[in-house]
């Protein structure tokens, strides 16, 4: 299979290289030209250590998409949410009839705002969007060319939209990660963006530690008290679920789902204890993408989701203010319900509409 990669990252990487070590043909394709350079110098061999050891060479990568794409069964995107946008615009004119297109992950919304782009933009051929619930790996580059995986998930969600599709999709993914399963609906894979809970609280409540370059332990040095924020704040995202028909997993449940044995019966000892968070350190300044990204793509689409069921969702509401208050920055850009081709919207016709 011929399989792009969209964004030469710590996940593009760690997953370029394990779909060509299994025998895909890959293209690795990112912007960054000094980065794309480093990679080609170093023989576009790619290392992975830690929880997965391999090395394999990868069969092109460039800074050009259009190479990347250029008759490739599957393309799978591994950016930030916030470059989606941008990669969904370059992508219309180049897509290709029966194309398989992955967010990974979609965060909240992504194969949403995907599908309004490449429409808008003139994009008539028939090609296959899903979504990821989250990145399979938990990993860090050592530098270009090596990646430390640190934890592999063992289960992640992924639809397709419409949801008819998730099956075929799935039956060309899964011969290389048996780790997707099916979720209902892009709902379902949007509203289990677990990093949208816990990087924004984390963050806001360690803004001041952060800014004055005092190093810690993201998930290591998780205390009782903001653990029993993030799960009040998680329930917000529950009552979402809940309002749509979708049972989702609790933060405290969701860590056991995609990490099993992970020892602890609170969230703050699941935090503690899980190996793939252990080694994952503060950033060094709050201008990080566990806000800029998180709140637009995750928090924001969230939080309208909601209020357009008729939910009040003041937690939301309020960490979204004060991290827009804190970075000086207006999120309301992000993954607003027009953005996602749902404004107007009821609930059962936004049901019907991903179905």
């Amino acid at each position: 299979m011929r399989i792009a990669i969209i964004g030469a990252g710590n996940g593009g990487q760690a997953i370029a290289a394990y779909l060509a070590h299994n025998g895909a043909e890959v293209r690795l394709y990112d912007y960054d030209k000094s980065k794309v350079d480093e990679l080609n110098r170093k023989g576009n061999v790619i290392e992975l250590c830690g929880s997965v050891i391999l090395k394999a060479r990868i069969h092109l990568i460039t800074n050009t998409i259009a190479d990347a794409v250029l008759n490739a069964d599957m393309i799978m995107i591994t950016t930030v949410a916030d470059a989606h946008r941008i990669i969904a615009r370059q992508l219309a004119g180049l897509l290709e009839e029966n194309q398989i297109v992955i967010l990974s992950p979609g965060r909240t919304g992504g194969a949403l705002e995907f599908k309004q782009i490449i429409m808008r933009e003139g994009c008539k051929v028939r090609i296959y969007i899903a979504e990821a619930q989250t990145l399979v790996y938990a990993c860090r580059l050592i530098e270009n060319g090596k990646v430390n995986i640190i934890g592999v998930k063992d289960k992640v969600l992924l639809s397709a939209l419409p949801s008819s599709d998730t099956q075929y999709v799935l039956s060309q993914i899964n011969p290389y990660y048996e780790c997707f399963v099916p979720a209902e609906n892009v709902l379902r894979t949007s509203l289990e963006n677990i990093g949208a809970i816990f990087h924004p609280c984390v963050l806001m409540l360690n803004a001041a530690t952060i800014e004055r370059q005092s190093e810690f332990w993201f998930y290591r040095d998780m205390t009782p008290q903001t653990a029993n924020f993030i799960e009040q704040f998680d329930n917000e995202r529950l009552a979402v679920g809940q309002i749509y028909g979708i049972e989702l997993l609790g933060v405290k449940e969701w860590i056991s789902y995609a990490y099993p044995g992970t020892e602890g019966d609170t969230l703050c000892e699941k935090m503690i204890n899980n190996p793939a968070y252990r080694d994952i350190k503060s950033p060094p300044t709050i201008f990080t993408r566990q806000l800029t990204e998180d709140i637009p793509t995750g928090v924001l689409p969230i939080m309208e989701l909601g209020m357009a069921a008729g939910l009040k969702m003041p937690l939301m509401n309020s960490v979204y203010s004060i991290c827009s208050a804190l970075l000086g920055v207006d999120f309301s850009h992000g993954r607003t319900l027009e953005n996602l081709g749902l404004k107007g919207m009821s609930k059962e016709e936004i049901l019907k509409y991903l179905a």
